[in-house]
C-alpha cells in the first residue's frame, strides 16, 4: 500500500521533467513538494509517534526512496528524514519534531577529500570553556545550501575517541556555504568553518563518541541511498523497454532483436536481485541495527553496481540520442554516478564486506 501511493503521488507530482524543470529554474528541489511530502508524513517516516512521526520503520523508509529513485524526485529526504532522523533519535535530541513536520532541514557535513572516509576526519573542533570552536573544510556535503542545521563531525581530542559530532546552526557566524555544481542537478555544498562556536548543547552523543553517534545515521542513510538506486536501476530500465516497444530499426521494433532481449533480460535479473539485497538491509536495520552495516554495505556496493549496468545498458539501448539533453537516460546516468560516490563508493563498502566474511 505504501508503495502504491507513493508511486501514484510521485508520477504525478515528480517526473523526471520535474528535475529538469527545477534544472533550469537553478533549484535543488521544489519546496512545495517537501512540504507536501511531510504532510503525507515522510518526513517522519523513522520518528517517533511521540515526536509527531509515523515511526514506520527503515524498509519503509526504504521503500519511499526507492520510488523517488525511478522518478528522480529531488528532495531533502536522506539527508533529513533518514541520515539525521536516525542519528538524532538514537541521541535523543528534541529536534526530531521539526523534522517530522518539515520543518527542520539537516545536511550532513563528514566529508573531507575526495572519498568518504569518517574515520580520518582532521577537521577542527578546539576546546574552548565549555564548549568548542569548529576550524576546517568539509565537501560534497548533500543538501548543504538548502540546510537549515549541520550535523559536522570534527576532531576534538586524540586517537580513537578524539572524534564529536555536532548538531549547528546552518546560519552560525564564521560558518560560510559554497554550491557545488553537481552533474546530478542536485544540492551539494562546500562548508568552511571559521572559528565556528560549538556548546555542550550542540554535542550529538558524548564527546569523543562521535563515530558512534554517527553510525545510526550514516547505516540508515545508506541503505536508503542503496534503496534509491535500486529504484533508480528500474526506472531507467523501464524508460529504456519502452524505446525498444517503439524505436524501429529495419521495419521492425528493436526490441525484438534477440541481443537487445537478452541484454534487458539479464538487467531485469540483476535489479530483482538487488532489490532483494536493499529489503534485506531495511528489515536488518528494523530489527538488528548494531548488526547491520554487513547488510547494509551489501546492498549500497551491489546497487552501486546494477545502477551503473542499468544507466549503461539505457544510454546504450538508446543509442546516440541517449547521451543528448532531449532524452531523460541522461538524467538517470548523472545521478547513478553521484549515488555511487555518496557515503561510500563500491570499494569502500566492498572492503566492508570482505572484511566481515574473514571474521
Amino acid at each position: 500500500m505504501l508503495r502504491d501511493a507513493a508511486r501514484g503521488f510521485l508520477d504525478e507530482n515528480a517526473p523526471v521533467s520535474a528535475l529538469r524543470a527545477n534544472r533550469d529554474a537553478g533549484q535543488a528541489f521544489d519546496p512545495g513538494l517537501w512540504r507536501e511530502m511531510a504532510q503525507m508524513g515522510w518526513a517522519g517516516v523513522l520518528i517517533g509517534e511521540d515526536h509527531g512521526g509515523a515511526d514506520m520503520g527503515h524498509r519503509a523508509a526504504g521503500i519511499l526512496a526507492e520510488e523517488m529513485g525511478r522518478t528522480l524526485a529531488a528532495s531533502p529526504f536522506l539527508s533529513s528524514a533518514v541520515i539525521a532522523a536516525s542519528a538524532l533519535r538514537a541521541a535523543g535530541s528534541d529536534r526530531l519534531g521539526q523534522i517530522a513536520e518539515g520543518a527542520a532541514l539537516y545536511a550532513l557535513a563528514v566529508d573531507e577529500g575526495p572519498k568518504h572516509a569518517p574515520d580520518l576526519t582532521a577537521m577542527e573542533a578546539r576546546p574552548e570553556g565549555n564548549g568548542f570552536r569548529l576550524k576546517g573544510r568539509k565537501v560534497f556535503v548533500a543538501d548543504g545550501a538548502s540546510a537549515d542545521r549541520v550535523l559536522v563531525l570534527a576532531c576534538s581530542g586524540e586517537g580513537d575517541e578524539g572524534l564529536t559530532l555536532f548538531d549547528i546552526d546552518a546560519g552560525r557566524a564564521g560558518l560560510s556555504r559554497k554550491g557545488a555544481d553537481s552533474i546530478d542537478a542536485r544540492d551539494f555544498a562546500t562548508l568552511e568553518f571559521e572559528d565556528v562556536e560549538a556548546t555542550g548543547e550542540d554535542v550529538v552523543g558524548e564527546v569523543g563518541g562521535g563515530l558512534a553517534a554517527l553510525a545510526p545515521g550514516l547505516r540508515a542513510g545508506q541503505a536508503a541511498l542503496a534503496a534509491e538506486l535500486s529504484g533508480l536501476s528500474a526506472g531507467i530500465s523501464a524508460v529504456t523497454l519502452g524505446y525498444l516497444k517503439e524505436r524501429k530499426q529495419f521495419d521492425r521494433t528493436i526490441g525484438s532483436f534477440q541481443a537487445l532481449q537478452h541484454r534487458a533480460a539479464h538487467l531485469f535479473a540483476e535489479i530483482e536481485v538487488t532489490a532483494s539485497a536493499v529489503a534485506h538491509a531495511g528489515r536488518v536495520l528494523d530489527h538488528e541495527p548494531e548488526n547491520a552495516q554487513l547488510a547494509v554495505s551489501l546492498a549500497k556496493a551491489r546497487a552501486t553496481q546494477t545502477a551503473k549496468l542499468a544507466v549503461m545498458e539505457g544510454v546504450q539501448m538508446h543509442g546516440g540520442i541517449g547521451m543528448t539533453d532531449d532524452y531523460d537516460a541522461g538524467f538517470f546516468m548523472k545521478r547513478a554516478r553521484v549515488g555511487a560516490e555518496w557515503l561510500g563508493d563500491y570499494g569502500h563498502h566492498a572492503a566492508i564486506v570482505a572484511a566481515a566474511r574473514r571474521l
